[in-house]
């Protein structure tokens, strides 16, 4: 490739695939792409997803609202394979026009109420279970502000930083710089937000932390973009307390599991349709893929 500068034609267009790990998947139009209905389980939530940070939000609210009693937050979670453009059947760009997981179907209401994007599905459940959210107009207003912030600034994260970090075709200085500065400066946002407060909303765990713990967190316990090291998170002490803290939750422990299809087999959960499926965990209970 040429080390010249690159000029903007006057119009873009779609040529070629832009290369790195997602090029088989990006394009520059919406829609299905094939027929395919999603299937449906039995239980009132019917999850779409995969176990990436924005899918481990999800699982790891409901399997938060199972542990607090909740019963009616008993859901199938189907596995949506993103790497084999799932998301762009006809059954799921009926749940969510934009094709990205996660995306949710409530049963329980007639008709089923579709749900996309992680934080409206966050904010949905907190509401429809009245937990994880503050009640008060205040606090709930500044938590919905930390549970926007994660959605306004994790794209800086992970489109920004982990692809040209990590996934870009070539790596190139200026980009990599841009969005270091830019995710470093973020860290430092939450560490400051938790020197004194041992949750985002202080003593009480809610959505925010659930938002922010698989982009942030994740990255400080060294476990996205092989970047520990590179990006010095050892120093965010404060967010590293708060990251292994939500890390030892047992409800967070098998939300991360479920739709995950990489790593070592005993964490993954391919497709969770019944709590015993963590219990039963053996090489036939994840779907071969």
């Amino acid at each position: 490739m040429s080390k010249e500068s690159y000029v903007p034609p006057k119009v873009w267009q779609w040529n070629s695939e832009s290369g790195g790990k997602f090029a088989n998947i990006n394009r520059p139009i919406s829609g299905a792409t094939h027929d395919q209905p999603l299937p449906v389980g039995m239980h009132p939530l019917q999850l779409y997803s995969m176990a990436t940070p924005n899918g481990v939000k999800v699982t790891i609210m409901l399997e938060e609202l199972l542990a607090m009693g909740h019963e009616h937050a008993e859901y199938d979670a189907h596995l949506i394979d993103i790497m084999q453009g799932a998301q762009f059947s006809s059954g799921f760009v009926d749940i969510n026009p934009n094709s990205k997981i996660p995306a949710m179907l409530d049963c329980s209401t007639q008709p089923p109420t579709r749900v996309f994007e992680s934080g409206a599905i966050l904010l949905y459940l907190a509401e429809k279970f009245m937990a994880f959210i503050p009640l008060s107009p205040a606090q709930k207003a500044e938590c919905l502000s930390w549970l926007f912030w994660q959605m306004g600034s994790a794209p800086m994260l992970g489109g920004g930083f982990g692809h040209f970090y990590a996934y870009a075709p070539e790596k190139f200085e200026y980009p990599i710089n841009r969005f270091s500065m830019e995710v470093k400066r973020q860290l430092d946002v939450l560490d400051k937000r938790l020197a004194e407060r041992t949750y985002i909303m202080g003593d009480t765990y809610t959505i925010a932390d659930m938002a922010i713990w698989p982009w942030y967190g994740v990255l400080v316990l060294g476990r996205l973009y092989d970047a520990a090291e590179f990006l010095d998170v050892a120093s965010y002490t404060h967010v590293k307390r708060w990251a292994e803290m939500i890390a030892e939750r047992e409800p967070v422990k098998r939300g991360i599991k479920v739709n995950r299809t990489w790593g070592e087999l005993t964490d993954q959960l391919h497709e969770r349709h019944d709590p015993d499926d963590f219990d039963t965990q053996t090489q036939d209970k994840v779907i071969k893929t």
